[in-house]
């Protein structure tokens, strides 16, 4: 049997919240994390996880607010081995010299957008969140994440970087500061944000490591697909 509030989330909340059965943590919140992707066009699943964004943001800002949950957003990123950096595929996908990738939506570096323009949006829209929960706002993440769905969509040919900072500017949220929270993509350093990704992606306890995408992560237990 599900948890409680496991159940809620995944009804998109038809009932009022109760989730007093589901809360082992000291602080009495519910903590969940979606592992997401900003590009629009990698397969059906990415459109399964637009409508879960779309259906669910009302509920989830509801739940911050009240103070019943505390969400997190995750970006899937892997790394390029050194010895291949140099090579076209490396650098088409990947930022930080290799060290955050992203595939390819079309399997073609000539064409379309390339796997290190998604890195780079889900960089932002992380530094988007740690800008929002700064600024004593964390579910403006959720507006952020469906009007740049709405907005800056790859099939309109707007998945970019002005199209993502009008979005930012919309929201009231500092532009100055979730560009430095993104770092220099070209430099050949780590980034902290998506080094702390690639950390959390790492299975821990009972917990395994995080591979399908959506995959949605309930006090520590983890339910794939959405």
């Amino acid at each position: 049997m599900q948890p409680v509030g496991t159940r809620q989330i995944q009804m998109e909340l038809v009932l009022p919240p109760d989730w007093s059965e589901s809360m082992p943590h000291p602080d009495e919140r519910v903590e969940y994390e979606l592992w997401t992707n900003s590009n629009d066009e990698c397969s059906p699943r990415c459109g399964e996880q637009v409508a879960f964004v779309r259906s669910f943001r009302g509920h989830a800002q509801i739940l911050e607010r009240g103070g019943y949950a505390r969400f997190t957003p995750h970006y899937i990123t892997w790394y390029c081995p050194e010895a291949f950096r140099l090579t076209r595929q490396c650098q088409s996908q990947c930022i930080n010299h290799g060290r955050y990738c992203a595939p390819d939506r079309e399997e073609d570096f000539g064409e379309g957008y390339e796997g290190k323009q998604v890195v780079v949006e889900n960089l932002r829209q992380l530094c988007v969140h740690r800008v929002a929960n700064e600024s004593g706002l964390p579910w403006a993440w959720w507006d952020f994440a469906m009007d740049y769905k709405l907005r800056c969509s790859m099939k309109e040919k707007k998945y970019s970087k002005a199209c993502a900072e009008e979005v930012v500017a919309s929201l009231g949220l500092s532009l100055e500061k979730v560009l430095a929270c993104m770092g220099d993509p070209d430099a050949d350093a780590d980034n902290a944000v998506l080094s702390k990704e690639q950390e959390d992606q790492i299975g821990r306890g009972s917990r395994g490591d995080v591979t399908i995408l959506p995959t949605l992560v309930i006090n520590d237990v983890q339910y794939r697909g959405i």
